[in-house]
């Protein structure tokens, strides 16, 4: 009861801030700093939009604007009436109230305090008449769209590598950058959308949550994320952090370089597929099969070697966001002996070969889809 009457209250609070906001001269949106200046950690701005404003620059929430459509959660583009493209997230009856409330505050208050050019860029929010989150329209889509839409031109090696290293600095940034560390819990490639430059932008922080300083880890409940994407502590003990975030990236790296899906349509693993490829160096044959030769083996090599070890089993092993950014940016030297595991942590590894989770995938695959995805 308390709960639920503090929701109240903040949604209230979010209703008059928007009143207030109708009257002002609108801000000038946060999204594109220089990276120079992303370290001072600025005092980020957005606004209460009117349902009037939404409902008109999505033309009434027509169905020929519906971009995106998750569990829980239906994504709309539209047009501003100065000319912004934007996507709407509203959130859609399938919750109840309260967790609505919920969920909608826990993505605010996690996505309004972040300001970097490779995560989606928080415009403001609606309260009237539903719950709704709008964002900065991302021309190209998702990265999931580009790679398995085949109406879409096949992606060059240069744009995917630059997906990589961009989608990278967007995560670390979450990890390091802001006040507040800040565990993504679903990347993935559909979770990261493109602009007209292909710069990636980490996007649907309906899972994110906030990581204290002083805490090493939350443990969660129920489990929820993404089939084929989901870290073993995760998947069998709730256990989130940092290196969660950081297998889930080693899977979508998986994913940019072979044009794979994390599990296709046979409920097999990407994992599974590559790892053989991964342990024995025949790296030449996880590249998508589509971009032929025309592929960079430098950058190839650090691209491999990095989600090696990202997707490793123990999470100890794993490396930082920041040890993979100076990887993939070429900063850091690639050294098998220097992330060499001892012996038992290796057949630890062998023992998580991601085998028994395919069976488990059919009976459990709708219940741990993330309810802040939004097909995109």
């Amino acid at each position: 009861m308390g709960r639920s009457l503090l929701r109240s209250r903040s949604l209230k609070k979010l209703l008059s801030i928007g009143r207030r906001g109708s009257d002002e001269e609108p801000r000038k949106s946060p999204c594109h700093l220089p990276s120079a200046n992303l370290a001072s950690h600025p005092k980020l701005t957005w606004r209460c939009f009117s349902y009037r404003e939404i409902f008109q620059a999505t033309r009434g929430f027509r169905q020929e604007n519906l971009v995106g459509r998750g569990g829980y959660a239906e994504v709309y583009k539209g047009i501003l009436a100065d000319g912004q493209a934007i996507a709407v997230k509203r959130l859609t009856p399938a919750l109840t109230d309260g967790k609505r409330e919920r969920e909608f505050l826990t993505e605010l208050g996690t996505v309004g305090h972040v300001s970097h050019p490779n995560v989606s860029c928080l415009l403001g929010c609606c309260v009237e008449n539903g719950l709704h989150l709008i964002f900065a329209l991302s021309t190209r889509g998702s990265v999931s769209s580009n790679l398995h839409d085949e109406s879409k031109p096949i992606m060059t090696w240069k744009q995917r590598f630059r997906i990589a290293v961009g989608t990278g600095r967007g995560l670390q940034y979450l990890h390091k950058g802001c006040q507040r560390r800040i565990i993504h819990r679903d990347i993935k490639a559909s979770n990261v959308l493109l602009t007209d430059n292909f710069d990636p932008q980490i996007s649907d922080f309906g899972l994110a949550r906030w990581l204290p300083s002083e805490w090493s880890h939350h443990a969660i409940a129920p489990i929820e994320g993404t089939f084929g994407c989901l870290a073993p502590e995760y998947y069998t003990h709730g256990i989130v952090h940092e290196k969660t975030d950081v297998f889930a990236f080693g899977v979508f790296l998986l994913e940019v370089i072979s044009g794979r899906k994390p599990v296709d349509r046979f409920y097999k693993s990407l994992l599974i597929w590559a790892r053989p490829y991964l342990n024995d160096g025949s790296i030449e044959a996880i590249v998508d099969p589509r971009i032929g030769d025309d592929y960079d083996l430098d950058q190839l090599k650090r691209l491999t070697f990095v989600a090696s070890l990202c997707v490793r089993a123990s999470a100890s092993w794993r490396p930082t966001m920041t040890q993979v950014l100076e990887l993939l940016e070429g900063t850091g030297e690639i050294s098998p002996e220097r992330w060499q595991m001892p012996d038992d942590e290796q057949d630890e590894e062998g023992f998580w070969d991601f085998d028994d989770l395919d069976d488990d995938t059919n009976s459990r695959s709708s219940s741990s889809s993330s309810s802040g995805s939004t097909g995109k």
